[in-house]
């Protein structure tokens, strides 16, 4: 039997060590990739990264930073161990990016940096961290897509810096998680897109029906009025020319109610005029499918959600009424854990699949930008359910 010296005992428990730490990155890697696919906001994966990074390196606070065009940082993650005091800054905070601490040597370098005496670091944010006990911080650069995106931090209030390999341990798992972050932020832009593509387009259906009513409308009510008022001028005996006026006239308030409904279906003027609760109620009350409602509204929500809710409610009973053959329909809004849920039920022949159709890939364009998501279950035979939420933190 061959007997390990201790030499060789040493190296075989530092590549033990080693590869431990690479396991433990690599599942770490894991929980952030599966957020990512889960499509979490920015906010969570960077918050995750925050929380994995400190967990890997046994750390009491890590922070994460990110980089601003006018020579400033943002904090837009952080973490802390639990039972440590909470001395973490506020999401949201700027910091200018001044000389004597890591964040500008991170900016200037691109390299890991570290610091471990604040007591002359005479910047904002070097008198932040005297004030919090920090006395050692070690901050590693994030790069995402090939630019240096902004930089985490590992805060230590203790008596004993961080160990030797702390930056090299932060810039291996940063180079990992640079591609989540890219891809969060990827989404979080279209998301935003498409946001702004469906707000300039309720925008532009508003002015529309705001013309129509203020001007085809007033004016197809006003020529009918005339044509009523030329009827009952009609000398007696002349019933062919009251049959043409009346008959034109009524011509007139068809044209007149067929504008209305389109009016209505560019923007609901309901919606605008008694809110969401008057808006979707008039939707029931035309659907020829039978509706029962279940209403818990509190007050009103912002246009964003209320516009949106309308178009998903009238789009689902579109859908009921073209392709399930229901009886009944069951349409539910309520607004709970800061959100607004929207749950419509139909006892057709289901079948229904959310990546087909115009209709529901029209409701996903619509709930989607606004954070929220959709569910749907419809097994043959047996109804269709669909189940929306969208946050109302945005509001």
């Amino acid at each position: 039997m061959k007997i390990i010296g201790l030499r060789d005992a040493i190296g075989l428990a530092r590549r033990l060590t080693r590869l431990s730490r690479l396991a433990d990155e690599q599942r770490a890697l894991l929980r952030v990739a599966t957020l990512v696919a889960q499509g979490a906001p920015p906010a969570g994966i960077i918050g995750a990264v925050a929380r994995e990074m400190g967990c890997l390196l046994g750390a009491d606070y890590v922070i994460v930073n990110r980089y601003e065009p006018d020579r400033t940082s943002t904090v837009v993650g952080h973490w802390r161990r639990p039972g440590v005091p909470d001395i973490m800054p506020p999401l949201g905070g700027r910091w200018p990016i001044e000389d004597g601490i890591v964040e500008a040597a991170v900016a200037r370098t691109g390299k890991a940096a570290r610091m471990t005496d604040y007591a002359r670091a005479g910047s904002e944010l070097g008198a932040w961290t005297r004030t919090r006990g920090i006395k050692y911080v070690v901050a590693s650069p994030i790069t995402v897509e090939g630019r240096l995106w902004g930089f985490a931090a590992n805060v230590s209030p203790g008596s004993t810096p961080q160990p030797v390999d702390t930056e090299e341990r932060m810039l291996r798992f940063m180079a990992l998680v640079g591609n989540a972050i890219a891809g969060a932020e990827s989404r979080a832009e279209l998301l935003a897109s498409r946001a702004r593509v469906v707000a300039a387009s309720d925008a532009t259906r508003r002015r529309f029906e705001r013309d129509l009513h203020d001007g085809a409308q007033q004016r197809l009510v006003s020529l009918a009025l005339e044509l009523r008022t030329t009827e009952a001028m009609v000398p007696p005996g002349q019933h062919e020319l009251r049959e043409r006026l009346a008959r034109t006239a009524r011509g007139l308030t068809g044209v007149l109610h067929d504008l209305q409904e389109i009016s209505r279906g560019l923007h609901p003027a309901i919606l605008s005029k008694g809110g969401l609760e008057a808006a979707v109620r008039s939707l029931a009350q035309r659907s020829p499918v039978p509706v029962r409602l279940d209403l818990r509204l509190v007050g009103q929500l912002a246009e964003p959600l209320e516009v949106a809710v309308y178009y998903a409610v009238s789009e689902a009973l579109t859908n009921t009424l073209k392709h399930a053959h229901a009886t009944e329909v069951r349409v539910g809004i309520q607004v709970e854990d800061e959100a607004v849920w929207v749950s419509v039920h139909d006892d057709g022949v289901g079948g229904a699949d959310l990546g087909c159709g115009s209709g529901l890939i029209g409701l996903r364009d619509r709930v989607e930008p606004l954070g929220g998501d959709i569910q749907i279950t419809s097994p043959p035979g047996e109804g269709t359910s669909l189940l929306i939420r969208i946050p109302t933190c945005g509001e």
